[in-house]
């Protein structure tokens, strides 16, 4: 399926460590002229992990925190934090992993709020095929989108079992993940997202067998983030940024009949079955509270990552944190 229709690749807060950093709306900034305009870059192509922030254009929650926002689909799902540190948009959506990776890359980002809070990924086989248990991999062929973080996540799975990536064969499959399980082309694969790739293979009939990251020695991680860039993150036209897409995530959440009428109106490409699914199964996902931030997780995983040879050196949480000034 065409990744323009929805396949993209790529919870409430807990404990006291994350209230320095969480609020349940940041307080509205008389600074902000009314109308700011912001530019938004997404991760990818529109599809209902974006939802909320659909909803909260639709809503009028933009305008009502005296924002003006431009949602803009990137050519290159690279780009939106490069452009961001480049100074040519106000905010991106990327990925936790990736954060950690730019940062250390000298990139001048910081997260600034939250959208999914949860893994997506996965590792993935047919629920009647081989692979009933991460010992089964052995000898079996695991698919995969791209190598470096997708190799960590397979590594660390398979040392569950006592397993090392030497003891599989790794393919690659480009993107088509659940096409490549339905093709025979690999007995599971690496890097399948949760609310997508089930629901894919269950449309054809073929239910499958998940094994999620977190349940196999993977720190829990954000999915997706916002970023800004460094100098600008603590801006109160970031607070007021999050407070319109805390109101859209609440809609959503609320109802989310109306959130699933208000994401597909003018993109009727989004009507679909699988879409319809994907929106539902990403609703639990989302992140309850958008300013939330646990700044030991962060830490926790940039130690994983800085242990799995990603990264040179694992950082202090507010390295990658900086909460808007509201």
């Amino acid at each position: 399926m065409d990744r323009r229709n929805g396949l993209t690749r790529r919870a409430v807060m807990a404990g006291a460590a994350m209230l320095p950093f969480a609020a349940p709306a940041l307080a509205r900034a008389e600074s902000i002229a009314p109308h700011t305009p912001l530019k938004l870059l997404l991760d990818w192509y529109i599809n209902p992990n974006h939802a909320p922030l659909f909803v909260a254009q639709a809503i009028g929650a933009y305008g009502a925190n005296g924002l003006e926002v431009e949602i803009v689909e990137p050519a290159d799902p690279n780009d939106p934090p490069k452009l961001v540190a480049a100074g040519e948009a106000d905010v991106a959506i990327t990925y936790q992993p990736q954060l950690i990776m730019q940062v250390d890359q000298g990139l001048p980002l910081a997260r600034i709020g939250v959208l999914v809070d949860t893994p997506l990924n996965m590792l993935l086989a047919l629920a009647d095929g081989p692979v009933a248990s991460i010992a089964d991999l052995k000898g079996k062929r695991v698919g995969n989108s791209v190598g470096g973080f997708e190799d960590a996540l397979l590594k660390t799975m398979l040392g569950t079992a006592g397993l090392t990536l030497a003891d599989v064969e790794v393919v690659n499959v480009n993107f088509a993940l659940a096409q490549a399980l339905l093709a025979g082309n690999a007995d599971a694969v690496i890097g399948a997202y949760r609310n997508y790739d089930l629901n894919i293979l269950a449309l054809q009939g073929k239910p499958a067998r998940p094994f999620f990251v977190e349940d196999y020695g993977v720190p829990a991680y954000d999915e997706l983030i916002f970023v800004a860039k460094r100098d600008k993150a603590d801006q109160p036209v970031m607070a007021q940024f999050l407070n319109a897409v805390q109101a859209g995530v609440t809609a959503t959440l609320n109802d989310p009949e109306a959130a699933w009428g208000h994401f597909i109106e003018g993109r009727p490409q989004l009507d679909d079955e699988l879409n319809k699914r994907a929106f539902a199964d990403t609703l639990p996902r989302l992140a309850h509270v958008t300013a939330a931030a646990d700044p030991a997780a962060y830490e926790a995983f940039s130690r994983y990552m800085a242990d799995q040879g990603l990264v040179q050196a694992a950082r202090p949480a507010a390295d990658y944190l900086i909460r808007p000034r509201g």
